[in-house]
């Protein structure tokens, strides 16, 4: 029975297009991030996304021995927990002088972060469906209930 998590290494046109999605991604994430000011922006979520795909893709590269379902799942488990603390960097606290009270921000921009990996294990994965629609969704989460958010 073949290895379908094996990815042959002389497949370019689908190892780049893979990337690419990976980026392209990243990029509707990190848009809406940088049109906000957010300090992780266009950048920080296309590379996120970017290295997510390249760390898949290394383990669907490896011969049909290595490259297992449970090395995959490794290799995401990874990611995530890795890209938890890149944003965790994200979140900052700071006293409020008059209040008194500790007020916390960016959990959103984190959050965005650590989606921007998920889509990028997904295109690495090859699943471009899986990508571009959780993508749009994410936008529209980041988008529409940030003004249904203001309305409070």
């Amino acid at each position: 029975m073949p290895n379908t998590y094996y990815l042959a290494t002389n497949d370019w046109l689908n190892i780049s297009f893979r990337l690419c999605l990976a980026l392209f991604i990243g990029a509707i994430i990190g848009l809406e991030r940088q049109i906000r000011r957010k300090p992780a922006g266009l950048r920080t979520h296309m590379l996120v996304s970017f290295g997510s795909a390249v760390f898949t893709l290394i383990i669907m590269q490896t011969d049909g021995s290595q490259s297992s379902r449970d090395a995959l799942s490794r290799v995401i488990q990874g990611i995530a927990a890795g890209v938890g603390f890149l944003g965790a960097g994200e979140i900052v606290r700071q006293s409020s002088q008059e209040s008194q009270r500790l007020e916390i921000h960016g959990l959103t921009s984190a959050a965005a972060i650590w989606v921007s990996a998920a889509l990028g294990i997904a295109a690495g994965c090859g699943l471009w469906q899986l990508g571009l629609i959780a993508a749009l969704l994410t936008f529209l989460v980041l988008t529409v209930f940030k003004r249904l958010e203001k309305r409070d």
